[in-house]
């Protein structure tokens, strides 16, 4: 008997007057679902013995329950396909959808299962006429089925149920017409998954346990366009119901990149340009969704055909009206790039003076909060991609500037206690990218004759101009001080809180003569904010789950999270503030030393660990150590009695031998060459180098600063070795400094004159110098001369030895040095 037959055998107990189609698909679709009050699927929880829900329990007659368990009964036994279908159409006319409780649905689930809505699409799509139905009943009555069974997670991330995906993509970016062999590429690994191939419905459960897969599809797509049998439209049921197993799949654990393997961006960009079933209302959010949780991945596999959304997309946004502009902005922020180089820079360039030319009078326009939140939030992703080149005119910068500042404070300024919505957050920390890009460009390197405030490099700003920005954004950052210091320890882990953190620790880095008393006052919060994400623990490890999802950087899928990075943004304010008496004493008072030398330590291990040439720099870690130099040139008294310090100098011993065979981490060594000798200068009475350790660093520490030179026949005359040329602009200022702390620790360590005869460190110096004639760099001849003085005062035998190359009259950079020809002569 065919399945036509099989259904027509049941018609009689449920109505003779409705056909087959309607009988069955119509009363799944709201039966199966359980709605909210917004009419959208929602999905239940995954805990089966929740227990039934106060309406199923109370409403139910207990005939109605009776006859219920009855249904759930045949449906656990129905011998074939049809049986399976009539039982379900029971059950929806006993109980109405909103009466089914959740371990009901678990039960109706587990007893009709996926075999049966695969093996119905699998028939449609391959065009088998056998089951006796049209291929778009068959369409209708299986994807009804898979979106009642996608509203349970478990169902939603079943192998059968992803082996499906394809189909219902295909359906939705071809229309019915869709068929497998429309597909270009090889099968992809989401077939092997599921296993068996498909096979043909014949009503009987031994055809279910084959767990037919879907025909070979596939998850990429050459970006072109469909065969014209993409004309016939989707019956918009079906599509609504392809779209619901989609939706249902996303939410899951994983669901995004499931849908990414198996194709779904592409099939939602076809969809999407092709302007196919309910493409517009639910296609291009779900694509828009994917893209936020994916990002990079996404643009990277399908960059072209999401190039063409976000042209379709910014063409309709900027022919809009205003009012329809405004609610396209969140829309058009999920479909812009993650980064710079995913579009060609023409390309990108010219649709971000499309996008400004259109955002430009919303920004202009007077609108309340919720209505500019958007629109600041598209104009940080705007200038995230492409500065401010292609922001506008001078005025506009500093309209767009200010608009944010005033949100800001209006949102910050709040009294204690406000609460703060979602919507309120999200767009501040869109503002706060707005102050961090001004920032970023507002202070240049000198300052102007007749103000001590730092000028702006903003595109054509004036003199006042400048002033004005700058004056703007001292305000917006006392705002951001205002509310950070009332935030409480238990709220550290909340990510606005830490959005305002990182926004604030951007404008210290580069702003460090404003509010000096308000910054400092806030040290204590900005310290143990840090301090509590090094140590983590219970909401800080939900941050840090929610920030490593949500961090998408350059080169990476995902930026590897860790409790550090609160310091790691703090970092360049603690350089700035630890040059400073005021600041400085308090940060001492609230041990930063033991947050630094924490971060060196657990830096240095790292590096350790990787491989020679995968390692890389970490600027933190420089960072850190110019920020102990500060403290070590300035608090010599510290380092002779905290024992912290004697901590740094075994970390520092250890390292030094080690940096010196890492090329890649040359600035790193110079730091903790320079930072060793400040540390070692520091010493009170003359000693020896008794300690291994201490002899093992400053044979590395004189043989570190003679490679600057380089070999006698190495580089030409007046340059550094060709090693260190590259990077000579960060290290020259460091290995002057090193010299000069290494005279000092002449003097205080006779036990360096052993060392330095030992390694001829002198005779390759002065061999170096002879035969490279004059050095051009005034501060490195200098330098090197104070070094060489404090050699020749120490040890009788340096001075000779330099007295003679004197008169040998070649070493043209020795005769440059007045005083160490003094030093000599006596």
């Amino acid at each position: 008997m065919s399945e036509r037959d099989n259904l027509m055998h049941f018609r009689p107990e449920f109505d003779a007057d409705v056909d087959v189609c309607g009988c069955v698909v119509s009363p799944l679709k709201t039966s199966m679902m359980v709605m909210d009050v917004s009419g959208c699927p929602s999905v239940p929880g995954t805990d089966e013995m929740e227990g039934l829900s106060a309406a199923s329990g109370d409403s139910l007659s207990q005939d109605q329950k009776d006859m219920l368990e009855r249904c759930l009964h045949a449906l656990s036994h129905a011998k074939n396909d049809s049986q399976t279908l009539a039982a379900l159409l029971l059950i929806t006319r006993v109980c109405p959808a909103s009466q089914l409780d959740r371990v009901t649905l678990r039960r109706v689930f587990e007893a009709v299962g996926l075999n049966l809505p695969a093996r119905l699409l699998v028939t449609a799509v391959r065009g088998d006429t056998s089951s006796g139905l049209p291929a778009q009943e068959l369409l209708s009555l299986g994807s009804a089925l898979l979106a009642a069974l996608s509203t349970d997670p478990d169902m939603a991330q079943h192998q059968q149920m992803l082996g499906t995906l394809p189909m219902l993509l295909g359906l939705l970016s071809d229309g019915p017409a869709w068929t497998p062999q429309k597909q270009r590429t090889p099968q992809t690994s989401q077939q092997k998954e599921t296993g068996a191939s498909p096979s043909k419905s014949n009503g009987d459960h031994s055809a279910q346990s084959s767990q037919p897969s879907p025909p070979e599809v596939a998850g990429e797509e050459s970006g072109g366009q469909t065969s014209p049998s993409s004309a016939v439209v989707l019956n918009e049921a079906l599509a609504s119901d392809c779209y619901q197993v989609l939706e249902a799949v996303l939410v899951v654990s994983g669901g995004p990149e499931r849908l990414l393997t198996r194709g779904a961006i592409p099939a939602l960009c076809r969809a999407i340009g092709q302007s196919q079933t309910l493409s517009g209302q639910r296609g291009r959010p779900l694509l828009g969704l994917l893209l936020s949780q994916l990002g990079l991945q996404a643009w990277e596999r399908h960059s072209a055909q999401l190039r063409a959304v976000l042209e379709r997309l910014s063409r309709e946004f900027c022919q809009a009206k205003e009012h329809q502009r405004l609610e396209l902005c969140a829309e058009l922020v999920q479909f812009l790039p993650p980064q710079e180089g995913l579009l060609e820079r023409g390309a990108l360039k010219r649709l971000a003076v499309e996008l400004w030319a259109a955002v430009r009078p919303l920004v202009q326009s007077k609108l309340s909060t919720r209505q500019l939140g958007p629109v600041l939030a598209l104009s940080a992703c705007l200038l995230d991609l492409c500065g401010w080149d292609c922001v506008g005119p001078p005025r506009f910068c500093c309209l767009l500037v200010n608009r944010a500042c005033v949100e800001v404070r209006m949102g910050l300024e709040e009294p204690p206690g406000t609460d703060m919505s979602l919507d309120l957050q999200h767009w501040l920390t869109a503002c706060y990218r707005v102050m961090e890009a001004a920032m970023e460009q507002a202070c240049s390197q000198g300052l102007d004759d007749n103000s001590v405030q730092p000028q702006t490099s903003l595109p054509g700003l004036s003199l006042q101009q400048s002033r004005q920005v700058l004056g703007i954004l001292e305000e917006a950052f006392s705002a951001v001080i205002f509310y950070l210091k009332q935030v409480e320890q238990s709220r550290h882990g909340d990510p606005f809180v830490f959005a305002t953190f990182r926004c604030l620790c951007a404008w210290l880095a580069e702003e460090t003569s404003c509010l000096k008393e308000e910054v400092t006052s806030l040290l204590p919060f900005l310290i143990g904010y840090s301090r509590d994400h090094l140590q983590g623990g219970g909401d800080l490890r939900d941050l840090s789950s929610w920030m490593a999802d949500m961090s998408m950087g350059p080169g990476s899928r995902k930026n590897k999270w860790t409790g550090e990075h609160a310091l790691r943004y703090l970092l360049p304010a603690l350089c700035h503030l630890t040059a400073e008496e005021g600041p400085r004493q308090v940060l001492l008072s609230l041990d930063l030393l033991s947050l630094l030398i924490g971060l060196l330590q657990r830096g240095w291990e790292g590096l350790q660990k990787q491989e020679v040439k995968a390692q890389r720099r970490d600027p933190a870690l420089e960072t850190a150590c110019s920020a102990l130099l500060n403290i070590a040139v300035t608090e010599p008294d510290k380092v002779r009695k905290d024992p912290s310090f004697s901590e740094l100098q075994k970390l520092l011993d250890d390292a030094l031998p080690l940096l010196l065979h890492k090329p890649r981490l040359l600035v790193l060594a110079a730091n903790f060459c320079t930072l060793g000798l400040m540390l070692g200068r520091t010493k009170v009475t003359p000693s020896d180098l008794t300690d291994p350790g201490e002899r093992r660093f400053f044979s590395a520490a004189l043989r570190f600063l003679l490679g600057a030179l380089g070999s006698a026949h190495g580089s030409p005359p007046g340059s550094v070795a060709a090693a260190w040329e590259e990077g000579w602009d960060e290290v020259g200022e460091l290995w002057s400094l090193s010299l000069q702390a290494l005279g000092a620790c002449f003097r205080g360590r006779p036990g360096l004159m052993a060392l330095v005869r030992e390694q001829s460190w002198l005779a390759n110096i002065l061999s170096t110098l002879s035969i490279r004639g004059s050095l051009t760099d005034a501060p490195t001849l200098e330098a090197l001369q104070e070094a060489l003085c404090a050699l020749a005062q120490m040890c009788p035998a340096c001075r000779d030895e330099i007295r003679e190359e004197l008169r040998g009259g070649q070493a043209s950079c020795l005769k440059d040095m007045k005083q160490l020809r003094r030093a000599v002569s006596q």
